[in-house]
């Protein structure tokens, strides 16, 4: 499985504690965020100004590690 763009963040999330220390790296408290369940990672990406794929490059590269 990949990390895609329109990933739901609460689908992400899911995957594993992992995710969440990935997405607090790049400034994304996402965790108990109502927004989680609704918006996708390029969504979330473009709402506080960070680059789709960079945040996509390290939680592919975190997943891949754990898998």
């Amino acid at each position: 499985m990949k990390i895609t763009a329109d990933m739901k963040i609460c689908e992400i999330l899911s995957l594993g504690d992992e995710m969440e220390l990935t997405f607090k790296k790049h400034g994304l408290l996402c965790t108990g965020c109502p927004g989680a369940v609704q918006e996708t990672l390029a969504e979330a990406a473009k709402g506080h100004g960070l680059d789709v794929e960079i945040l996509l490059h390290d939680l592919n590269r975190q997943w891949n590690e754990e898998a």
